[in-house]
């Protein structure tokens, strides 16, 4: 039966991709889609589904509403949407009526389970209550004094001053997201990857976690939903080391969870309470469940930032006049204390909004409706229909950001006050959804900022980051869970 099935896919996808081809060569990414009686424009969004990003946000960019909505066989309406009041009204206003949904669910459940980002209801209200007090003012300034300054002074600044004396090319989206996850471990675990050392290691763990989640988010991609489901049955394919994949990274967070049981029966109380220790000495106790909820705060922390500063520090390289900028405030607040230096940062802060504004970590989110509902611009919502609010597009559209919106631009997030000094002035949370809205709104917004900061201050203050692609030509963005520079960021680093 399974051979018959793979047999059967290998004649008739050949043939669907045919036609999809043929429908569609007249095309181009920015029409509107065209809609046929039974699969609606599930041709067009096959189609697009390499460039999904920037297609649906060339739609939303042309409808006055900033709101469209797809019919994709076999699953019901996909309503997609920028307009702010829309955004509130999903994430706020009727956030009951708006939870992950269970296509969302089903699809990581494999490698989320039932962790925080991968749940509703009371399950999601205990993980964020426990979670909370890992984000108070004493545990971000140890984590930004103690943990990134570390990271910092012993692998990431070694790694680039040997780059510099060796000419060596980096990818530098690859050590972002190694520094990254090195981070985001000793927070979560209490744990050290060591995933940052100065041969770039290719730990079991890192490896296995990267690929998972890779393998997990192509799920989404896939032109029949029934494909993975199947490989999953008859455990072949992709599906097949998927679950090799999850089996290791859960079992190496298990024999963690074990340690960090034993550490906590053993001692009355730890000086340093990361996050595991806090579920642990909350009564759960069960490795399923908190092996969940802590590959969920793993690829958070390790996706989300280093993929904001992957954009930030291209963006930088192509806008000498900003960087000039942040160069004087790094110098300014150098006298300052570690973690009172990146807090006060006001221009590099404005800097890392409007790259996220640009090249968003999440460039989408989707949500299910539970009822019928009306969104604020009269669009008209069917139970069961899925509802993507589109950060990427919202970024981009003229009547939120003004005719410049395509320029990188951080002063528009600033104001001078009376003696000249740059304030930040904030956009509301539904108009700049980079860390959701609402109750979802993101835990670990200012963790990331002031990891951020702390990056870009140590790096600029002795490097100078030089891509080594061509002038002119933009690099291409793509989604998985989260933001990727396709094909890595490819650098030279130079003594400032």
């Amino acid at each position: 039966l399974a051979q018959l099935l793979i047999t059967l896919s290998l004649v008739i996808l050949p043939i669907f991709l045919l036609f999809i081809f043929i429908v569609n060569k007249s095309s181009t990414p920015s029409d509107f889609p065209k809609s046929y009686p039974i699969i609606g424009s599930t041709l067009a969004v096959k189609a697009n589904r390499e460039q999904n990003i920037q297609w649906l946000s060339s739609i939303l960019q042309k409808t006055p509403s900033a709101t469209y909505t797809l019919y994709e066989f076999p699953n019901s309406n996909n309503i997609v949407t920028a307009n702010p009041s829309n955004v509130q009204h999903i994430l706020k206003t009727k956030f009951h009526i708006y939870p992950k949904g269970d296509i969302f669910k089903s699809t990581l459940f494999d490698f989320l389970g039932h962790g925080i980002f991968n749940v509703d209801g009371d399950s999601w209200k205990f993980q964020r209550q426990v979670s909370s007090h890992e984000f108070n003012t004493k545990s971000l300034r140890n984590f930004v004094e103690t943990v990134v300054d570390t990271e910092l002074s012993t692998r990431m600044i070694p790694l680039l001053s040997d780059a510099v004396n060796t000419q060596k090319v980096l990818d530098f989206q690859d050590i972002l997201q190694r520094f990254a996850f090195d981070n985001i471990c000793k927070i979560a675990f209490g744990f050290d990857p060591s995933y940052l050392l100065p041969t770039l290691p290719q730990t079991e763990f890192a490896a296995a976690f990267e690929e998972g989640v890779k393998i997990s988010s192509e799920r989404f991609r896939v032109i029949f939903p029934m494909t993975w489901k199947i490989k999953r049955f008859f455990n072949t394919g992709s599906e097949k080391r998927l679950k090799m994949l999850v089996s290791h990274v859960r079992e190496f967070a298990k024999n963690i969870i074990r340690q960090k049981k034993k550490e906590l029966k053993e001692k009355s109380s730890i000086e340093s309470v990361d996050l595991l220790s806090r579920f642990l000495s909350s009564g759960h106790s069960d490795e399923n469940f908190v092996t969940d909820i802590v590959i969920s705060f793993i690829l958070a922390g390790r996706d989300t930032t280093s993929a904001a500063l992957t954009w930030f520090f291209w963006l930088l390289s192509k806008n000498p006049q900003v960087e000039k900028e942040i160069l004087k405030e790094i110098r300014e607040k150098s006298s300052m204390s570690v973690y009172e230096e990146v807090k006060d940062m006001v221009y590099t802060h404005a800097s890392l909004c409007e790259s996220m504004r640009l090249y968003p970590p999440v460039p989408m989110d989707t949500k299910m409706a539970e009822e019928d509902d009306v969104l604020p611009d009269g669009t008209v919502v069917k139970k069961g229909a899925r509802v993507t609010y589109h950060p990427y597009a919202m970024g981009r559209l003229k009547e939120l950001w003004g005719p410049d919106f395509a320029e990188f631009k951080p002063e528009r997030w600033l104001k001078r006050d009376d003696n000249g000094k740059w304030i930040f002035v904030a956009r509301d949370p539904y108009t700049y959804p980079v860390f959701q809205a609402g109750p979802r709104v993101c835990l670990g917004k200012e963790m990331a900022f002031l990891q951020m900061k702390k990056v870009v201050a140590e790096v600029l203050r002795r490097f100078k980051v030089v891509p080594t692609g061509d002038d002119g030509v933009e690099p291409v963005f793509v989604a998985f869970l989260t933001a990727k520079m396709k094909g890595g960021f490819l650098v030279k680093i130079e003594e400032r």
